[in-house]
């Protein structure tokens, strides 16, 4: 079988494609026959050696896949060859077949696409959980979602909606704020591309200040970063909370004394970790989603697949922050 895998430190350019045996499920396992595997931020970070968890070289990048079962090992119960699954695994998932866990995996209604599939789990399981157990979302809040157009983004302007919050999406161009208004934004905020120096920084703030209304945003949920951050946490409401989700544009540094005069909460959102710590509370989420999807409340927008090849296009592509929803390596 083929595989795109990382044998040193580097970017995208150095992954190669390589032919590797077959491996065979081993007590626990399944082997799934991979047709999608969804392409994420952390797939960026993990080949240059900057993500949390550093798994042993060679290897496969891609976290999130979408397939068949082509066998199952010894012990594994509520699967069978032919099932359609789909699974978070870490790395891995740019080969065409992959050992997965069965306490990993969940089943795949027959109606949804497996490049849908693949592309559910990470984004909208992060923003799940986020919302609800680091932002305690409620109906009637106003969330301030930036990077609203990439494929974390547009699950939060969905999500956000679907749990009866105003929306403000901000984005980096005025393309992008229509695909979030498509998604269900009620504002859009164009941000700067440039570096931004205080008097800009000021007028970001004061942008999402009038957006979001004379209380502020309730819920900031902040996927991007960098000299984004303080224009955000200015505009936050009394009591808000801050959702620190990822850092594409760099890790800011936030002056803490607007915590204090907002009263205000910044919370982390380390949706993989959680994963493990509460995996009953996960599959209950799965679930939820799955029936957001089935009522027509959520639908992840793939907006380009990619054959196995040229993987590392797709993470380049989205590691220069120029993707659009989410960007899928198909293997058929």
């Amino acid at each position: 079988m083929k595989a795109l895998r990382t044998h040193a430190i580097g970017g995208p350019d150095t992954l190669s494609l390589d032919k590797v045996d077959v491996p065979s499920p081993g007590k626990g396992e399944v082997l799934v026959d991979v047709k999608a595997c969804a392409i994420n931020f952390p797939d960026t970070l993990m080949i240059r050696d900057l993500y949390q968890f550093k798994p042993e070289r060679p290897y496969a990048p891609g976290g999130e896949i979408a397939g068949l079962v082509e066998a199952v090992g010894e012990g594994v119960e509520g699967f069978s060859v032919g099932d359609r699954v789909m699974a978070g695994i870490g790395n891995g998932g740019l080969a065409e077949k992959v050992l997965v866990p069965s306490g990993r995996m969940f089943p795949v209604p027959e109606d949804v696409p497996f490049e849908k599939a693949a592309s559910l789990l990470m984004t909208y399981g992060t923003t799940i959980h986020g919302l609800k157990d680091r932002g305690h979302i409620k109906e009637g809040d106003v969330v301030l979602v930036l990077g609203a157009a990439g494929g974390v983004g547009l699950s939060a302007v969905e999500l956000a909606k679907a749990f009866g919050a105003r929306v403000v999406a901000a984005v980096s161009s005025a393309e992008k704020g229509e695909i979030a208004r498509n998604a269900g934004a009620d504002e859009v905020v164009i941000y700067p591309k440039d570096e931004m120096d205080k008097a800009a920084s000021k007028e970001l703030a004061n942008a999402f200040k009038a957006a979001c209304g004379p209380n502020g945003a309730d819920i900031v949920y902040d996927i991007v970063g960098g000299q984004y951050s303080e224009p955000a946490l200015r505009s936050i409401a009394w009591e808000g909370r801050f959702l620190v989700v990822g850092f594409p544009a760099g890790i800011a540094k936030m002056p803490l004394n607007l915590t204090l005069l907002k009263s205000c909460d910044i919370c982390g959102v380390f949706w993989g970790a959680f994963t493990a710590r509460e995996p009953q509370k996960f599959i209950a989420q799965v679930k939820e989603l799955f029936q957001l999807m089935q009522d027509g409340k959520i639908d992840p927008l793939v907006s380009e697949t990619f054959p196995l090849e040229r993987g590392g296009e797709a993470i380049a592509k989205l590691e220069s922050r120029q993707a659009v929803g989410k960007l899928v390596v198909t293997m058929d």
